[in-house]
C-alpha cells in the first residue's frame, strides 16, 4: 500500500531531525592524542614546503640529523561522520615537500596543522596556498609565502622575506635582514635587525628595534607607522596624506642612518626607543 501524504512528510522530516541531530553532534579532532610523523630524507640543503591548505609550523632544531625531515600532522578540524581528510605528503625531487588535503564526505571543519623539524644548515623556502605559518629557531634563510593567514616568526640570525595575502605578519628576536609584507594587515616587528622593510596595504605597521640600523623602510596605504629606534642621530624621511608626522629622534640629512616612514592615512611617528 502506498503511504499517504501526511506518512511522507513525518519520514522526511525525522530523516531531517536526524541529520541535524547528527550535525550538532559532530565530533572534534582539535586535541589530536594521536598525530600521525613521518620522515624525510633531504637531499641538498634547501626545503621547499608546498602546502596547499594547512597551518604550519617550522622549526630549525638542534640534535637533528643532517639530511632528516621530520614532520608530524594533526587532524584540527571535525567531521560529522566518516573518518579524517585523506592526506598525502611526499618528498618530491629529494627537496619538496609537498602536503596535501582532500576533504570529501560530512567533514565540518578540514583544518590541519603540521609540525615540521629541519635540522640547522637548511635553507626553508614556504608556499602555503591557505593556513597560518608559524617558524623559530632558524640561522639561515627563510622565504614565506602564504595566499591568506598569519606569519609569526621568533628567534631567527638569518635573513627573512615574508609576505602573506591577508594576514598579519609578526617577528620577534630576530637579527638578520628582514623583509615583511602583506596586502591587508598589521605588521609588528621587534628586532635587532640592521636592515627592516615593510609594507601593508592596509593595517598598522609598528617596528622597534634594539639597535641602531643601517636602513628602514616602512609603508602603509591605509593605517598608523610607527618606528621606536636606539639613540642615534638618522636621516629621517616622511610623509602622509592624512594625518599627523611626529618625529622625536636626533636627524641629519648626512647620517648614514637612513629612515623612511609613509602612510597613505595615518599618523606618522619616529621616536627614540624608551
Amino acid at each position: 500500500m502506498a503511504r499517504s501524504t501526511p506518512a511522507r512528510v513525518a519520514v522526511a522530516a525525522g530523516a531531517v531531525v536526524l541529520l541535524v541531530a547528527g550535525l550538532g553532534a559532530c565530533s572534534s579532532a582539535g586535541d589530536d592524542e594521536h598525530p600521525e610523523k613521518r620522515s624525510f630524507t633531504l637531499e641538498g640543503t634547501t626545503l621547499t614546503v608546498d602546502s596547499d591548505d594547512s597551518a604550519l609550523e617550522i622549526v630549525a632544531a638542534d640534535g637533528h640529523a643532517g639530511g632528516r625531515i621530520e614532520v608530524t600532522r594533526w587532524f584540527d578540524g571535525s567531521v560529522v561522520a566518516g573518518g579524517e581528510p585523506e592526506t598525502t605528503w611526499d618528498m618530491e625531487d629529494g627537496d619538496r615537500l609537498v602536503l596535501r588535503e582532500n576533504c570529501s564526505g560530512f567533514i565540518a571543519d578540514c583544518s590541519t596543522k603540521h609540525r615540521i623539524e629541519v635540522p640547522h644548515g637548511v635553507t626553508v623556502k614556504v608556499e602555503d596556498g591557505d593556513g597560518s605559518v608559524r617558524a623559530s629557531g632558524f640561522r639561515d634563510a627563510l622565504t614565506v609565502r602564504t595566499g591568506d593567514g598569519s606569519v609569526h616568526v621568533t628567534d631567527t640570525t638569518g635573513p627573512l622575506d615574508l609576505r602573506t595575502g591577508d594576514g598579519s605578519v609578526r617577528v620577534e628576536d630576530a637579527t638578520g635582514p628582514l623583509r615583511m609584507h602583506t596586502n591587508d594587515g598589521s605588521i609588528r616587528a621587534d628586532v635587532d635587525s640592521r636592515q627592516v622593510r615593510a609594507r601593508t596595504g592596509d593595517g598598522s605597521v609598528r617596528l622597534e628595534l634594539g639597535t641602531v640600523p643601517d636602513l628602514v623602510e616602512s609603508r602603509s596605504g591605509d593605517g598608523s607607522v610607527t618606528i621606536a629606534l636606539p639613540r642615534a642621530t638618522y636621516r629621517v624621511a616622511t610623509e602622509t596624506g592624512d594625518g599627523a608626522v611626529d618625529v622625536s629622534v636626533p636627524h641629519d640629512d648626512a647620517s648614514g642612518h637612513v629612515v623612511s616612514a609613509r602612510t597613505g592615512d595615518g599618523k606618522v611617528t619616529v621616536r627614540t626607543a624608551n
